[in-house]
């Protein structure tokens, strides 16, 4: 299936984005890296933090091609199930790894602490600081508009 067809099926809607939005998306990305980076929280907090970084990136991603996960259930897998439908049919893989993400910060998030460990979280931030050299590449070739500067 490709973005147009998920948005004839009413799973996303058009968007129009802006410089400032995309903007605001990468300083929570940057937030999140940060604080997800601390040592005095939980391994279960950190890896939902890093969670929404990737998230974001993803989001970000979206925006740039015009939509966004309509409003309801899946819109959390929607963004991320876009990935390599954005960056392409070798991205499949990450986008399995972050539903995979998503569903284990859903278990850390409402049933059970302890589920992330230290492992698991410094594996989710390594890829999600890959994953954003990555779309900023893809912004700079693409949307050059919409890039953030560094």
């Amino acid at each position: 299936m490709s973005l147009p067809t998920w948005l004839a099926a009413g799973w996303l809607q058009r968007h129009r984005t802006s410089p400032e939005e995309i903007r605001d998306l990468w300083k929570i990305v940057e937030r999140d890296l940060r604080d997800a980076a601390s040592d005095t929280i939980s391994a279960d907090w950190r890896y939902g933090i890093a969670y929404n970084a990737a998230l974001k990136l993803c989001t970000i991603l979206l925006a740039a091609e015009g939509y966004r996960p309509a409003k309801g259930q899946l819109a959390h897998a929607r963004t991320l199930n876009a990935l390599p439908h954005i960056l392409g049919a070798a991205h499949q893989s990450d986008a399995d790894y972050l539903d995979g993400c998503r569903q284990k910060r859903n278990v850390i998030e409402y049933d059970r602490a302890g589920d992330a460990s230290e492992t698991d979280t410094a594996a989710l931030i390594a890829y999600v600081r890959e994953l954003q050299v990555q779309v900023l590449a893809w912004l700079q070739d693409k949307h050059p508009e919409l890039a953030p500067r560094q």
